[in-house]
């Protein structure tokens, strides 16, 4: 009986950890990813801002993201969830748009979505790099969800920076933080 109650208890101890870590992967990559981002390319006058928005106790690091502003001659506004979640040793990023830009983070259903906002969700597969993390989107799966998004791009997101590559042009849009 004690022996089985010390090799549970090893083995709880041995499992715990890894289980925390990867916790932790998502909580670091929602931590990088909260504040506000100002677009710092040549025609990119975007404005990325997140914030907590957390209404479910299971998915504790979702953020509401805003973006606004110009790139090149477009008027840009989006607005929607972003749900870490992990998977293994990755964290699964789903953004979940709001359509209607007058959804904001204290509008009592910005949790409710419609079902062709539900259907035009993008997930990214992030992988941890150095003190960051690197993902790429699926090509024209996040076209619905992130206007002009027709193929795939690369996302690399480091702290206090944050980078977009269309992988066929080689086009990049470079963000760097100015609050937290």
């Amino acid at each position: 009986m004690k022996r089985r109650f010390v090799f549970a208890l090893l083995a709880a101890l041995l499992v715990a950890p890894s289980a925390q870590a990867a916790e932790n992967w998502a909580y670091r990559l929602a931590a990088i990813l909260s504040g506000t981002f100002r677009g710092s390319t040549p025609g990119n006058e975007l404005t990325l801002d997140t914030q907590s928005f957390t209404t479910d106790p299971n998915h504790p690091y979702d953020l509401f993201v805003r973006v606004f502003g110009k790139y090149q001659d477009d008027n840009v506004r989006i607005q929607g969830v972003m749900r870490f979640e992990v998977a293994g040793k990755d964290v699964l990023v789903t953004y979940v748009p709001h359509f209607d830009p007058s959804t904001t983070v204290s509008s009592p259903d910005a949790d409710r979505f419609t079902d062709s906002e539900a259907a035009a969700a993008c997930t990214v597969n992030f992988k941890q790099r150095g003190d960051g993390f690197v993902g790429e989107t699926l090509g024209s799966s996040c076209n619905t969800a992130i206007r002009g998004a027709r193929s795939k791009w690369t996302v690399e997101v480091e702290p206090g920076s944050l980078r977009l590559r269309d992988v066929a042009s080689g086009e990049t849009l470079r963000f760097k933080k100015t609050t937290k």
